[in-house]
């Protein structure tokens, strides 16, 4: 079996503010190794349940977070960025079996995760009237490519969200967010429940994994600036309502992932 990783960085265990998820901080070198270990717990799960062949995606700003040295036999890793619009997935093609998705936050205009966002310009994104989050956008991509996403570690507003996103998604919940407060939850418990978590989500019967989507997408963006919602308008089938909304709308959700990569 062939699995495809998402990694992000906003929904590992130890993380709570921005700043201490960027390189320069002072902290961020515990948080990325958080990241990594993270990741390896995953990894180990699917493993266990049978995959031979892993391929992570770093997938947090510069993509450059997880320690390559750290990446066991049979798996590889892509860092940094092709631009390509499947963004966070890029890599996932229907060669894969399963896809997983790690270190995960809740959507911007959400509650449960003082760093809850969804890319990096937007206010709110709407995706047939759902409030969309990254792991929405990007778990759709994958079944894009005709791959199921069967596990998500991440806040717990995330996890409860979109605990029905997908069919056979098993959900790890690894920490909670009150205001700007975190509340995180054990290093070695989270870390032992992503293994456990992961390797059950993949010993599942795979072939009814895989999301059915909707057959026609209506995307509304709410921008941070009204410049950004003027220039987004010239972009093509993109229609600004009001001073920071602009909208779009598509039967094929590669389009919505290219507008919206586009404007982002």
């Amino acid at each position: 079996m062939k699995v495809f990783i998402s990694a992000d960085i906003e929904g590992v265990t130890t993380t709570t503010t921005f700043d201490e998820c960027g390189e320069g901080n002072a902290l961020y070198p515990i948080h990325a190794k958080q990241m990594t270990e993270e990741v390896l717990a995953a990894i180990s799960g699917a493993i266990s349940a049978g995959a031979t062949q892993v391929v992570v995606k770093d997938a947090h700003a510069t993509g450059l977070n997880i320690d390559p040295t750290r990446m066991p036999s049979g798996v590889t890793l892509l860092r940094n960025w092709s631009k390509h619009p499947y963004l966070m997935a890029d890599g996932v093609d229907k060669s894969f079996d399963a896809a997983m998705f790690v270190g995960y936050h809740s959507s911007a205009g959400r509650t449960g995760n003082p760093m809850a966002h969804t890319v990096s310009d937007m206010r709110l994104l709407k995706i047939n009237g759902v409030i969309a989050s990254e792991f929405l956008l990007y778990s759709y991509a994958c079944a894009l490519e005709g791959v199921p996403t069967v596990f998500l570690s991440g806040d717990k507003m995330l996890c409860d969200d979109f605990k029905d996103l997908h069919p056979c998604l098993v959900t790890c919940p690894v920490k909670d967010g009150v205001g700007a407060m975190t509340v995180n939850y054990s290093t070695e418990d989270t870390l032992k429940s992503i293994k456990e978590l992961s390797e059950k989500s993949m010993r599942q019967d795979l072939k009814s994994a895989l999301v059915k989507l909707p057959d026609h997408f209506e995307a509304e963006l709410h921008l941070n600036k009204h410049e950004q919602a003027e220039k987004a308008s010239w972009f093509p089938g993109v229609s600004r309502v009001s001073d920071r909304v602009v909208t779009y709308s598509s039967d094929s959700f590669f389009e919505i992932l290219r507008t919206t990569s586009w404007i982002s």
